[in-house]
């Protein structure tokens, strides 16, 4: 007969091995979430985890070795009580794999094919669990590394990871190569490093009438620029990276984000991709009901180092968009500073005339 207390210990045993087993789970959202509901994916995620990085748009870590003691039960029955819960509270199903590394779980949240589900990788079955995966399932690697390695005769991660790391460097590159041998093995030594979303803000203009006309887009589109830029100067904050979302009739929708060369508040820099979004959009006989611009990835304005530009049109443009928001004072201490052109520069034919 068992006693309380062999069962007591035989269950904070099998606790602790399965802190041992499973300390790293890869949360995958559905496709095109919207932000606001992966914010509240977040913060139910902070409710088991004190330790969670988001991974916009629609994916996240978190660091279960402390979670498993603090909650009393295994990875595997957390990760199913997640489920429920962004189920139940959201409406939102998500994949969710448990591993002991990150791309182990990474890679398994990937495999799980219904819309929702969890699947947990023991240490010792990594080997056995990664081995018949295709080459391309394998998180981290690309579409251009799979073809290289399939051109090569691997198709596999097993045969990924019987290949000498130095065969597998020069197909790929001295770093990428170390890294795709070292994960066809399971080895990954990045941390789940906390992270929140990042800030973001938001610009709308919705049509009064279905539009075909590429002149009215493109400037509405200016106009939710210079709207971001002074949003963003007033804040105190610059964007890292821009977002544009068209809606069409119908009932579609396209979005794009690319990433700024610096992080930038400035019309000019907002401007030139915006302009590259809706190029890319190959805008045609496409009905637009709607735009939005976002701004992504804020961070403080004093936090980002500014770039000293030979360039002296764009210092003029800068300084009369500084005039815009600041103390006439501000604006007088610019404009006489040696060899600074003033604002209304811009606003003359004769553009060598200085201000007086």
């Amino acid at each position: 007969m068992v006693s309380v207390v062999e069962v007591g210990a035989m269950a904070a045993e099998a606790v602790s091995g399965d802190q041992r087993v499973s300390s790293v789970m890869h949360v995958r959202c559905p496709e095109r979430l919207p932000e606001e509901a992966f914010r509240q994916v977040l913060e139910l995620l902070a409710e088991f985890s004190p330790v969670v990085q988001a991974l916009p748009p629609t994916a996240a870590l978190v660091e279960l070795k402390g979670a498993l003691r603090y909650h009393g039960t295994g990875a595997r029955r957390l990760g199913e009580v997640l489920r429920v819960r962004t189920l139940s509270r959201l409406g939102v199903d998500v994949c969710v794999g448990i591993g002991p590394t990150i791309v182990v779980d990474a890679t398994a949240s990937g495999q799980i094919d219904t819309p929702g589900g969890v699947l947990a990788i023991d240490p010792d079955q990594v080997v056995d669990w990664l081995g018949p995966l295709p080459v391309e399932a394998l998180h981290g690697i690309g579409p251009k590394q799979a073809a290289a390695l399939r051109e090569f005769g691997v198709h596999c991660v097993g045969l990924l990871a019987a290949v000498p790391p130095a065969t597998v460097q020069r197909l790929l590159g001295g770093r990428a190569g170390r890294m795709a041998a070292d994960r066809a093995r399971g080895i990954d030594p990045r941390p789940v490093a906390p992270r929140a979303l990042p800030a973001t803000t938001t610009v709308r203009h919705t049509f009064a009438q279905h539009t075909l006309d590429g002149a009215a887009v493109r400037a509405a589109l200016l106009d939710l620029v210079v709207q971001l830029a002074h949003q963003l100067r007033q804040r105190g904050q610059v964007a890292r990276g821009v977002t544009l979302s068209l809606r069409f009739a119908g009932g579609t929708a396209w979005e794009k984000t690319r990433r700024l060369p610096e992080a930038s508040a400035h019309d000019d820099d907002l401007r030139t991709m915006a302009y590259r979004l809706i190029d890319a959009a190959c805008l045609q006989r496409g009905r637009l009901t709607g735009l939005a611009l976002n701004g992504d990835d804020l961070v403080d304005a004093d936090q980002v180092a500014q770039q000293i530009s030979l360039d002296q049109a764009r210092e003029d443009r800068l300084v009369a968009e500084a005039g815009k928001r600041s103390h006439p004072r501000e604006v007088r201490a610019r404009r006489d500073r040696p060899g600074r052109h003033a604002p209304a520069r811009l606003m003359t034919r004769h553009p060598a005339r200085r201000w007086r």
